[in-house]
């Protein structure tokens, strides 16, 4: 069960900047936002009461205002930069989530950084460059493509406060009570500037714009809990392998419902910020690796001693 929570995770992120896209022919990217958040904790709090019987809303935490705060930068950005360019964009957030969750570890925390961090670090930002330049003249990535990848850049940095604030509260509370709290929250906070920000619709009602927000609003609720149920039950090479797939999904749907163009340059550079991905968190695998292959180990002295006369 925890392969399928991980793939429908993994399937539910590639289709963020489809559905986006969808939405954005209908209602504005101010709207999207808050539509995302409010959506988002009606499916999860109906999840949460059928399981827990019972919310609970907690608010009395720095960290989940600055993860809310994080969460509403991370998609305030996405969605705009998703409207304004292609569908598969959003593929450049992950890259650049790393390099910032590196840099805050080694300034913020003081925490060592090694040698192979800093080279996936720098897979990674060779990709975004190669995905952002995308074989354009220099005029036109210091045009409206470079201020899209700027976007993104402040997508990417919301989403690693909020990767920061979800380290700190996940020692405090439950998974989902921190899902439900941080994104009530954020749906009050993007639902502030709707007022004056927002221009609402923006062009035709129609089916395929109203189902996009639903959507989108499932895989904001829901897909975080999908995702910690697979990482208690996935081997974590697996977690780390399958996830960052998001962006080949995001890429082939991009291609087959919108027909964006898919060049060598996008293809190379997610290459190598996936590259980078991998590189970053093979530490992590063998650390992973090394107490179950310990307990493998004692359960088989365990019972060579047993039977041992």
């Amino acid at each position: 069960m925890g392969y399928v929570y991980l793939l429908l995770a993994t399937l539910a992120w590639s289709f963020v900047g489809l559905l986006v896209k969808s939405a954005s022919t209908m209602v504005d990217a101010p709207l999207i936002t808050f539509a995302r958040f409010s959506l988002g904790i009606l499916f999860l709090g109906a999840f949460l009461f059928m399981k827990n019987g019972r919310l609970e809303l907690r608010g009395n935490l720095r960290w989940i205002w600055l993860g809310a705060i994080g969460k509403s930068i991370n998609y305030i950005f996405e969605n705009i930069a998703i409207s304004m360019g292609y569908a598969y964009g959003n593929i450049l957030v992950p890259p650049i989530q790393t390099v910032v969750l590196l840099a805050a570890s080694a300034w913020l925390f003081r925490e060592r950084v090694s040698g192979k961090g800093w080279i996936a670090a720098a897979c990674c930002i060779a990709g975004v460059l190669a995905i952002s330049w995308n074989g354009q003249p220099l005029d036109s990535l210091l045009g409206a493509s470079g201020w899209i990848t700027v976007l993104f850049a402040c997508s990417a940095f919301g989403s690693a406060l909020h990767v920061l604030s979800q380290k700190r509260l996940i020692e405090q509370m439950d998974n989902g009570t921190m899902n439900f709290s941080v994104f009530f929250w954020c749906s009050v906070l993007t639902a502030l500037p709707l007022p004056v920000q927002s221009a609402g619709l923006i062009g035709p009602v129609s089916g395929a714009a109203l189902l996009a927000l639903a959507a989108l609003g499932l895989i904001t609720g829901l897909s975080f809990v999908w995702f910690a149920e697979a990482v208690r039950r996935v081997p974590f090479p697996m977690v780390i392998l399958v996830s960052n797939s998001m962006a080949l999904f995001t890429i082939l749907w991009s291609f087959l419902f919108l027909g964006e163009p898919i060049t060598g340059y996008i293809l190379g550079g997610t290459f190598l910020f996936f590259l980078g991905l991998v590189l970053l968190h093979l530490p992590l695998m063998r650390a992973k690796r090394r107490p179950e292959a310990e307990r493998a180990e004692e359960t088989k002295e365990t019972k060579e001693t047993a039977t041992s006369p």
